[in-house]
C-alpha cells in the first residue's frame, strides 16, 4: 500500500532551519533515523541516539551518517526547531498519495490529550492532539496540535483544510459539533455525522423529543430507517439499534446545518458478566436516512479510539511522553503516526503492533522490510 510515493521524497523538501556551514548531518538522515527508531520501540531523544549506533553500518550503508550518529541533545534540539506545520504537510501528502480518497470512506476525527506531557514549571497543561483516522484501513491521516480539548474546535478545521475529504463521510464526536465545522466538510466535498449532546442543548433536546415522541408512536406516519445488530465475544454480549429519519421540521432552524439531511439515534445494550448497561446518543447528519450506512459510520467512529488511541497508549506508551521541547511533542506524534501506518502496512508478521515494534528491535532485516515499505 505505502509505496508509490517515499516518505523520503515528501521530507525531502522541509526546510532546515539550521545554518548550512554548522549542519554537520543532513535533516533527512535525522528524519530516518527518527522514524527508524520509533518503529524500533523509541520513546525519546536518547532511545533514538542508541538505535542509530546499533543500526549506524546499515543506515550508512544506505548512504545516511557520514559522520556517524549526533547526540540525543541534537537530535532534540533539530527536531524541536522544525516548523510542525511543515512536517504535518509532509506526511499529509505522503498518505494522500498512498491512501485515496474514496466514496462513502470513514474519516474519524477525535482528540486525545498526551496525559504526562504538561510542564508545572512554566504552567503549561498536557498537550492535546486532534487526529484523522481512516478507519477502514487503519492509518492515521494526518494530525494537529492544540493546548487544551477546548480548542478542539478551532483545530479541527485546521486539520480538514489540509486533507481531501471529497466523497468520504466524516465523523466527529460532540466537541465537533459545530456549525462552522459542518459548513467546512460541505464545501470540502465530504459528508458528516456529528454526535450532539448538551454543548448543543437546544438541537440535542429537539432530537430527544422528536425520537421519544416517535417511539411512543411505534414511527406510525414517520419517515425512517432502521437498523440493528448484535456482537459476541470475550464475555460480553452488545446489542446496538440504530434509527435514521429525514422528517427535520421538528428543528429549530435546521437550514443553520450546512446540508443537514437526517438525525439519527442509536441505541446501545451491553450484557457484561450479568450486569447490563445502555446508552443512547443521537446525531445530525448529512446522508440520506439509510440506516446501515449510518450505522457503519458510528461503528467506525469507535475505531479511532479503539484502533488509534489505544495503541498510542499500549504500545507506543504515548501518555508517558515528557517530550514537550518547542515543537518536539508535535513533530514526535508525526514519527509515531509514520511508524503506525508503516507497522500496519507490513503483512507478513501477523501479530499486533506491539509485538511488530518488538520484533524490529531484535530483527534488524524485519525492521529494514517495514522501512522498505516507506522510504
Amino acid at each position: 500500500m505505502i509505496a508509490r510515493t517515499s516518505l523520503v521524497e515528501c521530507f525531502s523538501i522541509i526546510r532546515d532551519p539550521r545554518q548550512e556551514s554548522k549542519i554537520d548531518h543532513e535533516l533527512i538522515d535525522i528524519l530516518e533515523l527518527c522514524v527508524l527508531a520509533v518503529i524500533c520501540g523509541a520513546e525519546g531523544w536518547q532511545d533514538i541516539e542508541e538505535v542509530g549506533h546499533a543500526r549506524l553500518n546499515w543506515l550508512q550503508e544506505r548512504g545516511f551518517f557520514k559522520k556517524g550518529i549526533p547526540v540525543d541533545d541534537t537530535i532534540a534540539r533539530i527536531i524541536s526547531s522544525l516548523n510542525p506545520e511543515e512536517l504535518q504537510r509532509c506526511f499529509i501528502k505522503w498518505m494522500a498519495a498512498v491512501e485515496e480518497a474514496t466514496d462513502g470512506k470513514i474519516i474519524a476525527v477525535d482528540g486525545k490529550s498526551i496525559r504526562h506531557s504538561y510542564d508545572k514549571k512554566k504552567r503549561k497543561s498536557a498537550i492535546h492532539m486532534v487526529s484523522a483516522y481512516a478507519a477502514e484501513n487503519g492509518v492515521v491521516l494526518g494530525q494537529k496540535k492544540t493546548d487544551d480539548k477546548s480548542n478542539e474546535i478551532i483545530a479541527i478545521p485546521a486539520l480538514l483544510d489540509l486533507l481531501d475529504i471529497k466523497g468520504c463521510i466524516v465523523t466527529i464526536d460532540a466537541m465537533g459539533c459545530q456549525e462552522k465545522i459542518a459548513e467546512k466538510i460541505v464545501t470540502k466535498e465530504g459528508d458528516y455525522v456529528l454526535a450532539v449532546k448538551d454543548n448543543q442543548k437546544q438541537l440535542h433536546e429537539e432530537i430527544i423529543d422528536f425520537f421519544e415522541t416517535s417511539r411512543r408512536f411505534k414511527f406510525k406516519r414517520v419517515r425512517h430507517d432502521y437498523f440493528e445488530e448484535s456482537h459476541k465475544g470475550h464475555g460480553r454480549v452488545e446489542l446496538r439499534r440504530y434509527w435514521i429519519s429525514d422528517m427535520l421540521s421538528t428543528l429549530g432552524n435546521p437550514e443553520r446545518w450546512a446540508s443537514l439531511q437526517s438525525i439519527g439515534m442509536v441505541e446501545s445494550e451491553r450484557y457484561i458478566d450479568g450486569k447490563t448497561t445502555a446508552e443512547t446518543r443521537y446525531f445530525i447528519t448529512s446522508i440520506a436516512p439509510d440506516a446501515k450506512i449510518f450505522a457503519n459510520a458510528v461503528r467506525k467512529h469507535w475505531a479511532i479510539e479503539n484502533q488509534l488511541h489505544w495503541v498510542l497508549d499500549v504500545s507506543f506508551r504515548e501518555d508517558d511522553s515528557r517530550v514537550r521541547r518547542d515543537n518536539a511533542s508535535e513533530n514526535f506524534g508525526v514519527f509515531r503516526h509514520v511508524a503506525i501506518n508503516a507497522l500496519r502496512n507490513e503483512k507478513s508478521c501477523k501479530k499486533g503492533i506491539k509485538a511488530k515494534r518488538y520484533k524490529a528491535t531484535l530483527q534488524p532485516d524485519y525492521a529494514q522490510k517495514v522501512l522498505n515499505g516507506i522510504f
